[in-house]
Formats: C-alpha cells, sequence, structure tokens
C-alpha cells in the first residue's frame, strides 16, 4: 500500500521560501515518477514538476521554472519542492502523488496522492 504524506505547508509572504517534502512509503519508489500538483479554490489541479526517482531528471511548469526546485533522497524516501520567490498566484493546496512509468505532466496518469498541504502567499 503506497502512502504519500506531505508536509511543510503554511503562510509565507510574497518573496519568501517554503520547502515542502513528501515522504513515501509502501514499496520502492525505483521505476517511479513522482510529481507535484496544486489546486486553487475554483481551478483545476494544475502540475508543478516532476522527477524521475532512479534518474533525478526534472521537469517544471513554465510558471515555477527558476523559483520553484524538485528534488528526492533515497535514503529518506522523500521528495521535496524548494519553492523560493514566491507569488501570491501560488497560493494553492499542494499535492504530492506517484506513478510508475513515463514523465508525464497530467495528473490522471498519477495513481497514488498525498492529503496535501496548504500553501498561502500573502501579497
Amino acid at each position: 500500500q503506497v502512502q504519500l504524506v506531505e508536509s511543510g505547508g503554511g503562510l509565507v509572504q510574497a518573496g519568501g521560501s517554503l520547502r515542502l517534502s513528501c515522504a513515501a512509503s509502501g514499496r520502492t519508489f525505483s521505476g517511479y515518477v513522482m510529481g507535484w500538483f496544486r489546486q486553487a479554490p475554483g481551478n483545476e489541479r494544475e502540475f508543478v514538476a516532476t522527477i524521475d526517482w532512479s534518474s533525478g531528471y526534472t521537469y517544471y511548469a513554465d510558471s515555477v521554472k527558476g523559483r520553484f526546485t524538485i528534488s528526492r533522497d533515497n535514503a529518506k524516501n522523500t521528495v521535496y519542492l524548494q519553492m523560493n520567490s514566491l507569488k501570491a498566484e501560488d497560493t494553492a493546496v499542494y499535492y504530492c502523488a506517484a506513478e510508475r512509468g513515463f514523465m508525464v505532466m497530467v495528473a490522471s496518469a498519477y495513481d497514488y496522492w498525498g492529503q496535501g498541504t496548504q500553501v498561502t502567499v500573502s501579497s
């Protein structure tokens, strides 16, 4: 049973930073792709970043490129999302997700999801 547990959300001023964590358990994640998505009220779930667990290869949405960094710690089975230069439009619930396959940016392709963590950026 795969479990993903996010943490690290909170309230931050515009221009500030937060680091989200996603603790993964239940299996070996070699061969898996991990993703971060976000959803603001009234909006669809939006792709943020993805990382191939084995290779470490990453890909980002244009809206966060240069500001956010996705990484993983194999020993801790944890994926991180370092968010810098935060903007009010980054406010959303952030979700961690996992799928076994190719790196994709479509939420429906991911099989496992965490419960989400709220990020609020005040302007």
